[in-house]
């Protein structure tokens, strides 16, 4: 009898179990893709100003719900997995003319150049001076579809590509693209002015290049002479203080660091010859004994510490993330300034996020745009499983800029007018 009882006892036992593993999965789930975490318009900071009142006004994606996929779009993992892995989904291919420059040292910068498909809200002449991210250049699928979309909003692109990521085009000089050199960014702006004289210019960076841009603009007033705007997305600020975090396996951040790293290696080892070669003139800091040292690194900070430094003479790790970071160039920038970050980007820790809450609290150029959502460069939106093809940040990007280009617009017609009427009188 005791024995049909056990036995009659074991189903319910059983079901208890699987019923306890499938909560317990589903919890897992809804921990991993934050699933908890409700959908809501972007964080904003900045100074009450006519120009941030008439950017409210005229960009309804600051004020409206950023609703990514429903399924995995709240983690900022899979946004920024996605992201790397994909960049976009349906990606066009936008027909381009390759430019490109010689530098004083010998470098060969290159550019891709895009024309406009339609004409501008304003009528006018703009150029978006365009600057991706980490290794990145005008092939990569997030760059094209932005570039499309901005083209059929009446804009000319100009996309830097960063010197040595293109795997067709060799290295002419024993250098390659480092955290905030401006040289090939600065001479592709030059290019442009030169080239169209009447155009007016919208500068937009991703990631690295958005420190890049803002560092470019901040070192010489004559840097932003015809530039109407200036955006930055999911930059971190400062090389120096991200380091320390990048080192942390909170939010898988070492992970990421170490996948970055390994990549960037590849990059360097493919340009070996250019780099390390015996009949190579390197920069007196740059030894062979290097090139065995970044075969073992593991993180970016070993990279930059042996390679990446020694390209400008950087005597210490601390000196180069110093005077190659942009955080000391951003209150020198006076153009209108839109700094975009997601919350829940995993490479950019919540800390660094202190810097551009600081600089719109003092400066009334500056807007900083914080969406919970979105990852590191992800900001892909849709209904439930599939995203669309534009993400939330290629639409803000394009909406911002016409938004600068309407409020100049009417600033000079109001100078116009103002003139008239000190005519008649």
């Amino acid at each position: 009898m005791n024995a049909m009882l056990e036995t009659s006892e074991l189903p319910a036992v059983f079901d208890g179990v699987k019923l306890a593993a499938v909560a317990a999965v589903l919890y897992v789930i809804v921990r991993c893709l934050n699933l908890k975490s409700p959908t809501a318009p972007p964080d904003l900071y900045f100074q009450d100003s006519g120009l941030s009142r008439f950017l409210l006004k005229s960009c309804p994606l600051l004020t409206k719900e950023y609703i990514p996929p429903l399924i995995w779009g709240k983690s900022g993992h899979i946004q920024t997995a996605l992201y790397g892995k994909m960049g976009r989904v349906r990606s066009p291919h936008p027909y381009g003319h390759r430019k490109f420059i010689t530098m004083s040292d010998g470098a060969t910068s290159t550019f891709d150049l895009f024309e406009p498909l339609a004409e501008h809200c304003i009528g006018g002449d703009i150029t978006m001076a365009i600057c991706p991210g980490i290794a990145n250049h005008s092939e990569k699928q997030y760059i094209r579809t932005f570039v499309d979309y901005a083209q059929k909003n009446g804009y000319r692109c100009a996309v830097l590509n960063h010197l040595g990521a293109l795997p067709n085009i060799e290295l002419t000089s024993p250098r390659m693209f480092t955290y905030g050199c401006t040289w090939e960014f600065g001479a592709m702006v030059n290019y442009i002015k030169k080239t169209y004289p009447l155009t007016q210019l919208v500068v937009v960076g991703f990631s690295l290049g958005g420190n890049i841009v803002c560092k470019y603009l901040g070192e010489t007033q004559a840097n932003q002479e015809k530039v109407l705007c200036c955006v930055s997305v999911c930059q971190g600020y400062s090389a120096l203080r991200a380091q320390e975090t990048f080192m942390q396996w909170d939010q898988c951040r070492r992970f990421y660091n170490f996948l970055m790293a390994d990549n960037m290696k590849k990059i360097i080892l493919s340009h070996r010859q250019a780099l390390f070669g015996d009949h190579v003139r390197k920069p007196q800091s740059l030894e062979d004994s290097d090139l065995s040292r970044l075969y073992t690194a593991t993180s970016l900070m070993q990279i930059d510490d042996n390679v990446m430094r020694k390209f400008h003479g950087y005597n210490s790790l601390k000196e180069y993330y110093e005077e190659e970071s942009c955080m000391r160039y951003l209150h020198r920038i006076y153009v209108p300034l839109m700094l975009v970050n997601a919350a829940d980007d995993p490479l950019v820790h919540e800390s660094l996020l202190t810097i551009p809450k600081s600089l719109s609290e003092k400066r009334e150029n500056v807007m900083f745009v914080l969406p919970l959502h979105g990852g590191h460069l992800g900001f892909f939106e849709g209904s439930v499983l599939f995203p669309e093809p534009l993400t939330w940040m290629d639409k803000l990007v394009v909406e911002y800029a016409n938004a600068i280009c309407q409020w100049e617009r009417n600033k000079s017609q109001c100078s116009d007018t103002e003139l008239v009427e000190a005519d008649l009188e």
